[in-house]
This record gives structure tokens, C-alpha cells and sequence, in this order.
């Protein structure tokens, strides 16, 4: 398996080439993000392996059959057992390494904070939508870190980071309704939970709050979780991302909220950092 050391804030490593495919390489450790192919929320980092462009990173995984399958041709879910995975750095251009070599990578750390900080917003932005529709719903149910009824969990369809931002699409039907959601209320009060999901957003960032990473291993296989320590607790949530390390690193995080039918509702996620 490829060893990564982007949870801990890596941008740079030196490697060891471990396979070479037509159009990637696979290395023994990389500070290389990968796109998650079962959930591809974070983008793949790009940057330099040992000066060729690498314009995406994946996820690789072969079986026993022994071919490599990338990113979304990968036809099992992550870590599924007799499965070998690993980090495929892909090229703008055929490698023009061998298996052996010693690499040094290095990560786009401009794009890489740029997503950091929407991913971190993002998290954010969850769990202050889940305090500001709480009063929305009328039967018990999970709860997010913090307490909240788990809006997030119950109803997030697709989730996207951008550079400084996020998209979230949540699904408001039946199945919502049945476990005791108002979903016409809080299109109509629309506006209201914008203000109030803004003004926990502000709160957060002013607090400065420690973020971190807590991974159970350094294989690309292995739990992580964003840990936030706000004022109201410590927010724990499994994420496979990167992340800035303080709230306040994002200087301003804004949401807005619209509900192009009355089935759905998307939330999007902005930050201003200062630069």
C-alpha cells in the first residue's frame, strides 16, 4: 500500500517509485490527496513528480487477477479485503521513470489550501445547518457531533469542495417527512436559517478553533477523522480530506441557501481568507 502524509499537513516527499502505469505512477508514499472514488467530495491534488506535471491523483486498486484499476474504473468499495490499494499520481504526459527510481513530489500548496479551507468550511457550514434547523423537527433522531438533529447524515445527496468553498445538495422527500421533518417550513424560512447559519459560521471563526486530523494508520485505507474543537465541543467527523489547522485561517466563511423545487435544497459554501 502507498503511505500518505497528507493528513499531517505534508506538501513534499521523496519516494520511491513502486509501479509504472501508461499513464500514472504508483509510489511508497505520497503527500498526494487522492479523489475517493466512492465518494468524491475533495478533489485529487496536482502538482510535480520530479518535475512532470501531475494533473490529478486517484486512487489505485488491483485484485488478485493483478491489474490496476484507477479512480472511478475501481469496481469495489475502498479497502474491501484482497485488495492491494494505493496512491496513482497521473501525468500530463507518459512517465518517464522505472519502477525503482527515487521521486521527489511536491504538492500545488496554492490549490491545496484553497481546498483545505473548503473542505473545513464545508464541515462547518453542516453542522451549523443542523443547529439552525433543530427547531424543524418533530421526532427523535440522530444526533450530529454537537448535539443536533443530524440533518447532514439524514439528507446530504452530493457533496463538492471547491477552492475556497463547497456545494452540498440535500434530498427534502418522503423519506424526510416520515421521520418528522417540517420541509415546507424551512423553505419558507429559507432567508431566516441563511442569517442564522451565517451568524454561527462568524461565531466559529472568531473563536479560532484547533483542527486536526486524527487518522488510525498511514495507509490510504485507513480511518480519518476532522476533529474541531469549538466552543460548544469537540466536533468529530470522519474525513478522508485536508484541512487548514484554526478556524480563523479562514477569515470569513458565507452560505447561501436556495430551494430550486420543494424536494431540494443546496447550501453553498464560500470563504474569504486573507491572503
Amino acid at each position: 500500500m502507498t503511505r500518505v502524509t497528507f493528513a499531517s499537513g505534508s506538501a513534499a516527499e521523496t519516494a520511491r517509485v513502486l509501479h509504472v502505469l501508461p499513464e500514472a505512477v504508483i509510489t511508497d508514499v505520497t503527500p498526494f490527496h487522492p479523489v475517493d472514488h466512492t465518494w468524491p467530495d475533495q478533489p485529487g491534488d496536482t502538482g510535480t513528480l520530479s518535475g512532470s506535471a501531475v494533473h490529478n491523483t486517484v486512487m489505485a486498486a488491483r485484485g488478485e487477477e493483478g491489474t490496476w484499476h484507477l479512480g472511478s474504473s475501481i469496481p469495489v468499495k475502498r479497502g474491501t479485503e484482497g485488495w492491494e490499494w494505493a496512491v496513482a499520481h497521473v501525468l500530463d504526459a507518459a512517465p518517464v521513470v522505472t519502477e525503482g527510481d527515487a521521486v521527489q513530489l511536491e504538492v500545488d500548496t496554492e490549490r491545496r489550501d484553497a481546498l483545505s479551507a473548503g473542505h473545513t468550511a464545508c464541515h462547518l457550514a453542516s453542522l451549523a445547518l443542523d443547529a439552525a434547523l433543530a427547531e424543524f423537527w418533530s421526532k427523535e433522531t440522530r444526533s450530529d457531533p454537537l448535539g443536533n438533529p443530524d440533518f447532514e447524515s439524514a439528507a446530504n445527496q452530493t457533496s463538492f469542495i471547491e477552492l475556497d468553498g463547497a456545494a452540498d445538495e440535500y434530498r427534502m422527500g418522503k423519506s424526510l417527512r416520515k421521520k418528522g421533518v417540517d420541509v415546507a417550513g424551512i423553505v419558507e424560512a429559507l432567508p431566516t436559517i441563511a442569517d442564522a447559519v451565517n451568524a454561527q459560521l462568524a461565531d466559529w471563526v472568531a473563536a479560532d478553533a484547533p483542527v486536526r486530523i486524527e487518522a488510525e494508520g498511514d495507509t490510504i485505507t485507513d480511518m480519518r477523522r476532522w476533529v474541531c474543537d469549538l466552543p460548544e465541543g469537540s466536533a468529530s467527523l470522519p474525513c478522508g480530506g485536508t484541512h487548514v489547522t484554526s478556524t480563523g485561517q479562514l477569515g470569513a466563511v458565507t452560505v447561501t441557501l436556495d430551494a430550486p423545487d420543494p424536494q431540494t435544497l443546496v447550501m453553498r459554501t464560500s470563504v474569504s481568507r486573507d491572503r
